[in-house]
């Protein structure tokens, strides 16, 4: 179970100071959403990852302009073992990935509900945590349902960010509130996390907050805290 450093891109040009952080710390491992990004502004990405520290960059959030050379590249230069995708219901997954790639790409729960037709497609599924709790505490009956689909396929990746004690959000597609948030004032937004077994934290756990590098690790410390809390409960159920 690894808990990865996550460079976002959500945020205007912050990516380039999280990048900043990942070379002045000597960071060499590190998950990569991209999701905001051009292809020219992947390139000039690519090359400051280049010139820090990274050997291995081993889960990617991929977005659908990446072609399959990009995908190739991340494989082989920085050992990407796992990718991640909304369900092609919201964005179009380029059949050519799948030729080469199916095995290690994953579909995240998103507002739109897992499909286990789709899901059989794909190499499992992408669970993020916070959307999940914010479904547990807006709409039971659909979060029931989604947890159902969860424990019949491998969760094979995680996404973590946080919840807020108010509503951070309305979510203006589906006009709803939101209590999920990327940016995260303090580490008790994480809390939420014991609502979750450990067994559905995956081996590539990526911090996907806005905040910076530093602050990310903060946030690592507190979560392996509460995973460690989770396993010490249940060896005690268990006698162990």
């Amino acid at each position: 179970m690894k808990f990865l450093p996550t460079i976002t891109t959500i945020t205007g040009t912050k990516w380039k100071e999280k990048m900043k952080d990942v070379k002045d710390l000597r960071i060499e491992e590190i998950a990569l959403f991209p999701t905001c990004l051009t292809k020219e502004q992947r390139k000039e990405l690519y090359e400051l990852i280049k010139q820090s520290y990274v050997k291995r960059i081993p889960f990617v959030h991929l977005r659908t302009d990446m072609d399959i050379e990009e995908l190739e590249f991340l494989v082989k230069e920085y050992d990407t073992a796992v990718f991640n995708v909304h369900s092609e219901k919201e964005y179009p997954i380029p059949k050519e990935w799948l030729v080469r790639f199916k095995e290690l790409i994953c579909i995240e729960n998103t507002h739109t509900p897992l499909d286990e037709k789709e899901l059989k497609e794909f190499g499992g599924i992408c669970l993020d945590f916070a959307h999940m709790e914010n479904l547990r505490i807006l709409e039971p009956v659909k979060y029931a349902k989604e947890m159902e689909i969860l424990n019949k396929f491998p969760i094979r990746c995680n996404h973590i960010s946080v919840i807020k004690k108010d509503f951070s959000s309305v979510d203006e597609k589906q006009r709803k509130l939101a209590y999920d948030s990327h940016f995260m004032d303090n580490v008790f937004e994480l809390d939420y996390l014991k609502n979750y077994p450990v067994k559905y934290f995956s081996d590539y756990c990526a911090i996907e907050l806005e905040n910076s590098i530093p602050e990310q690790i903060e946030a690592i410390e507190y979560i392996k805290k509460i995973v460690g809390e989770r396993n010490k409960f249940v060896d005690n159920i268990l006698g162990r």
